[in-house]
């Protein structure tokens, strides 16, 4: 455990004179895995979702003879394991009592909430940074984006852009094409629909200009911009992806990406009986994954 935050540490605080604290306050963007992930309450140490397979195509049958029967079956299983997660500090009772600026004060829960939060964005961000990142597999035995994710009753299908390609016009045209062709466990269409382009801050400025210009992006042609219409869900930013050239493209699947929260975030205090040391905490409990992949498509850039 850390030495508690004492005297030594905050000497300032003890005397009269300074100006000004800075560096604890500054702004912070607003929530942003609430863009991308689709967040639900759990009240069990875990959560599974299975996929399941569907009836195949009706089969041509002769006058006479007998109806062809088919089946179905459950499929893969994504579990979603809580994690808890943790953080606090200790102030002497000394410092407590002699801070001539209550800086201590105002830091107790401030502080805390904001490494809180700043956790969840980074774990629910890494689902998307290590999107093809060989080890981090799903119910499916592959990474969330793969030209082969298996379907159950055979075959494979994608979710990834087939020729790697940072974020253009044309690569968003053909990502909508991608999607718009997805089938179902046994190939038969669905009617999927993009809804959100999800950039790193490096690639922010160029998808703003192909997702608010009316006709092609840098180019003296009369011709609409197709791109900017298939995205009814607008441009988001997350500050938290790692991979400068990586984009991402939300679909109206349900079920895609999840954050299932066990326990909110919880703080608490206390003092220690031995010293009279202040004691705080912050607690959290929950997972981040993904069950139907075809609520994510992708890639990490050229």
């Amino acid at each position: 455990m850390a030495n508690p935050i004492n005297t030594g540490l905050w000497g300032k605080l003890l005397f009269p004179g300074v100006n000004k604290w800075y560096g604890d306050e500054y702004a912070d963007y607003k929530t942003e895995y609430t863009e991308i992930f689709e967040v639900e309450k759990s009240s069990k140490a875990y959560e599974e979702d299975i996929s399941v397979s569907s009836f195949g195509l009706p089969v041509q049958t002769g006058e006479g003879q007998a109806v062809t029967f088919d089946s179905t079956q459950q499929g893969f299983l994504d579990r979603y394991t809580h994690v808890t997660y943790t953080l606090g500090f200790v102030i002497t009772k000394e410092l407590v009592e002699d801070d001539q600026y209550d800086r201590v004060g105002r830091m107790k829960a401030q502080a805390l909430a904001r490494s809180m939060r700043h956790g969840k964005e980074i774990n629910a961000a890494n689902i998307l940074n290590r999107a093809t990142t060989s080890g981090y597999t799903y119910g499916d035995g592959v990474v969330l984006l793969s030209a082969s994710h298996p379907n159950v009753s055979g075959g494979t299908w994608s979710n990834l852009l087939a020729t790697a390609a940072d974020l253009s016009e044309a690569a968003l045209e053909q990502a909508w094409v991608d999607i718009a062709k997805y089938t179902d466990d046994r190939g038969l269409r669905i009617a999927v629909k993009t809804n959100k382009l999800i950039v790193p801050v490096d690639s922010a400025i160029e998808a703003a200009k192909i997702m608010g210009t009316e006709y092609e992006v840098g180019t003296n042609n009369n011709t609409i911009n197709v791109a900017r219409t298939k995205y009814p869900g607008g441009l988001v930013v997350n500050h938290f992806l790692t991979d400068t050239d990586a984009w991402f493209v939300k679909t109206d699947v349900k079920n895609g990406l999840k954050l299932i929260e066990r326990v909110a975030d919880q703080f608490t205090m206390d003092d220690e009986f031995t010293t009279d040391n202040a004691m705080f905490k912050a607690r959290a409990r929950y997972s981040v994954g993904a069950s139907d992949k075809r609520g994510i498509y992708g890639t990490m850039g050229a």
